[in-house]
Order: structure tokens, then C-alpha cells, then sequence
């Protein structure tokens, strides 16, 4: 079963310190080029599709501002 996860960044929180896009088995994280949250920092982003949801990520974030979700896909057999 294939499980599509994403985050939601908490932007006043995240102070860009790189551990979740150090940790992250999938490499789909990465600090914003383009946002700066209010003090002056580049949030975290999911940079490209294939997020698990593992959590990872949301464990190793010392100020607590990543939330995952995780949904799992479930295929069905095929009925013969």
C-alpha cells in the first residue's frame, strides 16, 4: 500500500534550522527561496511530490511547526 503524505508548515514558528530537510528519507524538503515568514526567516517546503508522511520530519523539528498527514492509498485486488 502506497501512502501519499504532505505538511503543513507553522511559518511563525519555523525558524529554518535545516533539520527536517536534513532527516527527510524522501529529500522532498528544502527552505523557501521566495517566502520570508515574519522574522525573517526561510520556511520549510515541500520542493517536489513523493512525501510519505513518515513524520520524520515533525519528530526532529526542535519548535514544533511541522503537522503531517499521511493518507494511505489502498489498491484493490483484481476480481477474477
Amino acid at each position: 500500500m502506497p501512502a501519499n503524505g504532505r505538511i503543513e508548515v507553522n511559518e511563525k514558528f519555523c525558524k529554518a534550522c535545516g533539520l527536517c530537510v536534513e532527516t527527510c528519507p524522501q529529500n522532498v524538503l528544502g527552505l523557501s527561496a521566495s517566502r520570508i515568514n515574519a522574522k525573517g526567516y526561510h520556511p520549510v517546503e515541500l520542493i517536489q511530490a513523493g512525501c510519505t508522511g513518515c513524520g520524520i520530519c515533525a519528530i526532529v523539528c526542535p519548535e514544533a511547526a511541522i503537522a503531517v498527514y499521511r493518507e494511505i492509498v489502498r489498491v484493490r485486488e483484481p476480481e477474477f
